[in-house]
């Protein structure tokens, strides 16, 4: 039986997690006093936690002046990209405990394609 690392869950949350298999699982949202935390609906078993130390930073999608659905943590870990109709709520919540420095916006995809063609300023 997997257990909470949470003592107190502020937000629960409808999400996917695109972490094991290229469909993504489809699960529940823990966003807590100690940690993020995501239960997959299939197999309780199959879960990821995330405490709030371990994270570096999270990247929150942003498509033309609105929040997007995707948003991705990192850690020393790896990456855990997730996505929820809720990710504003969730993001939002996620600022409250990490702070305003951790919380980013992901780079565009615009932005991606010319960064490489970009001179580097000495």
């Amino acid at each position: 039986m997997a257990n909470s690392l949470n003592t107190q869950v502020t937000l629960t949350s409808h999400a996917i997690s695109f972490l094991s298999s290229i469909a993504g699982n489809y699960g529940q949202v823990l966003v807590g006093d100690q940690a993020f935390e995501f239960f997959n609906d299939k197999n309780v078993e199959d879960f990821i936690q995330i405490p709030w130390t371990e994270v570096r930073y999270v990247e929150g999608q942003v498509l033309f002046g609105k929040i997007g659905r995707q948003f991705v943590f990192h850690t020393s870990a790896g990456r855990f990209r997730f996505a929820s109709k809720d990710a504003g709520q969730i993001l939002k919540v996620v600022r409250q405990q990490l702070g305003n420095d951790k919380v980013v916006k992901a780079a565009s995809f615009w932005s991606t394609i010319r960064k490489p063609f970009r001179k580097k300023k000495k």
